[in-house]
């Protein structure tokens, strides 16, 4: 236990100072041969094809809302060497905002650089409110469109200009390794010059007491949220955050999936 505390505080120190850390190889070979099999099944089932814009790119294949589509995507947003470490940027009331896969092909362009938080209407800099992650399940590397970064921007005054040109670094790292950063941090796909795609999985949170990025309550069947652990259905949205953003007439979501859930309201604190 000590060993993993001293972990986080190694990454939340990283991150306060530099944006963003990298938990080096912290998910196993099978879940991420899995998590591959899967999106190239949903690939097909749910006929995907390449965006079609300058941001989500024309050569990128991206896959939405994955709680919706498989076991394994669920042991995701809760996995114990990452949760932990956005749970110390936001806090334990952090929400999933979307879960998606990000696989860049071949002759793709670099993305424009943006901070994940830009829309959201707080002047800069302030505290995270949005901590995301992105899952390698194949090798980043700067050639292949690893992820680009711009070092201690989160503590900028304002958003950066996408035509602009800036300086980055590549967040280069093995397969099954996860790039976790403060929402604030300018950051962008790299371009992809090999014949191979980078594929990655984007998950991201955001603080308890904003509104999620994929609308989780609606894209989720109630049944399916009622198979979830407990830390997932919260993290989806089913609870209550610092005993009242949330509730239904004084009670938790929860029991919407579980009629014997108890929550305290702050009122009765």
């Amino acid at each position: 236990m000590a060993d993993h505390t001293v972990a986080v505080a190694h990454h939340l120190d990283r991150i306060a100072d530099r944006g963003y850390t990298i938990v080096e190889n912290a998910i196993d070979t099978d879940l991420l041969d899995g998590l591959l099999e899967d999106l190239d099944r949903l690939e097909l089932e749910l006929g995907i094809e390449p965006c079609t814009n300058r941001f989500e790119g024309h050569r990128t294949w991206r896959i939405y809302n994955l709680l919706a589509h498989g076991e394994r995507f669920r042991q995701i947003p809760v996995h114990p060497a990452v949760l932990p470490v956005v749970e110390g940027v936001l806090d334990r009331g952090c929400l999933v905002s979307s879960l998606s896969s990000i696989a860049i092909g071949p002759g793709e362009r670099a993305q424009p650089l943006h901070a994940d938080d830009q829309l959201i209407p707080l002047p800069k800099p302030h505290p995270a409110v949005v901590c995301n992650t992105m899952w390698a399940l194949t090798e980043f590397t700067e050639a292949n469109g690893a992820t680009r970064v711009v070092p201690g921007s989160h503590r900028a005054d304002h958003d950066p200009d996408p035509s602009s040109t800036i300086a980055t670094e590549p967040t280069e790292m093995a397969r099954g390794s996860v790039l976790v950063w403060h929402g604030s941090l300018w950051h962008g796909g790299g371009a992809n010059r090999t014949d191979r795609r980078r594929v990655g999985i984007a998950m991201n949170y955001c603080a308890g007491y904003l509104r999620q990025q994929e609308n989780q309550q609606l894209g989720l069947d109630r049944e399916l949220v009622a198979t979830f652990p407990r830390r997932l259905q919260e993290l989806v949205g089913y609870g209550v955050y610092h005993g009242l953003i949330g509730h239904i007439d004084k009670r938790s979501p929860l029991e919407m999936l579980a009629p014997s859930t108890e929550h305290r309201m702050v009122w009765d604190a």
